[in-house]
């Protein structure tokens, strides 16, 4: 099938920018919250639930490291403020591409189809169509966590460390939409490929403790061939660790887009493959 991903509207798809992808994104968005407020009930278990995870998981978290002073070189409230770190920056994975869990049905089904035929970007169009609003809450309970470690640490609120954590968060949310995306688009190769977006869930489990507590095996599996290490640990390391900072920590940005990008182009890549007959 030729579809708009290969054919010469391409070049007219790319010409557009920011704005006119702003303003797309937006309407888009809207409509899919509006469905989603018509059925409060289901929205309304389904954001206690998400709440409820989060403070399930937070109380195992106090109860595996409470009542130690320090594991392998932490403490407590620095492997805290990994915890708060890493729950934001899944949050754009969980809001931004949480449609990426529907793909493998829209590709088998044949339903995939109806995205191959607009004039415009593909993966932005499939994306956007979902917006989970539920992953606000827990951003708003890593923010929390994040915040009480800060204070907890005594680390001083300056403006180049606020840009620093920024641009650490960023990068850690790079490396965790990479992963989710690469999984995703399997599914345009691998008929059984759930299995693969199921262990980039699981693998922010992991993100929130420093790497350093794991042996050397797991150590160079999340580094660089899972790139968990990426998600929390290295970014970080520039607030919690300003004195001892690794050259993979330096590198992250760009390596986070680079893993963007890479996942981006392999998703486009199974799009333009697509024959619409499903299976």
């Amino acid at each position: 099938m030729k579809n708009v991903t290969g054919n010469e509207s391409g070049a007219a798809i790319k010409r557009r920018g920011l704005v006119f992808y702003t303003k797309i994104y937006f309407k888009i968005i809207a409509q899919d919250i509006k469905s989603k407020m018509s059925y409060r009930a289901d929205f309304i278990i389904s954001t206690i639930g998400i709440i409820a995870t989060n403070i399930a998981g937070f109380i195992a978290f106090i109860i595996m490291f409470g009542k130690f002073p320090s594991i392998n070189g932490w403490s407590y409230y620095e492997i805290l403020f990994l915890y708060g770190f890493s729950l934001i920056s899944i949050t754009p994975t969980q809001c931004l591409l949480d449609n990426n869990w529907s793909l493998r049905r829209y590709v088998y089904d044949g339903d995939f189809v109806k995205y191959c035929f607009r004039p415009i970007n593909v993966w932005f169009y499939y994306v956007s169509e979902v917006f989970d609003v539920k992953g606000l809450g827990q951003l708003v309970f890593g923010i929390g966590a994040l915040v009480y470690a800060w204070i907890k640490l005594a680390i001083p609120v300056e403006f180049l460390l606020i840009m620093k954590i920024i641009v650490a968060l960023v990068t850690a949310s790079l490396f965790m939409m990479a992963l989710q995306n690469a999984a995703a688009a399997s599914c345009f190769w691998i008929q059984n490929s759930f299995w693969l977006l199921d262990i980039s869930l699981k693998m922010k489990d992991y993100a929130k403790y420093p790497i350093t507590i794991f042996n050397d095996v797991f150590r160079f599996i999340f580094t660089f061939i899972l790139p968990v290490a990426f998600m929390a640990y290295y970014p970080s390391l520039v607030i919690l660790r300003p004195d001892n900072v690794p050259v993979l920590t330096w590198l992250s940005p760009v390596l986070g887009v680079a893993a963007f990008y890479g996942s981006y182009k392999l998703w486009m890549k199974g799009a333009s493959k697509y024959d619409g007959s499903g299976s």
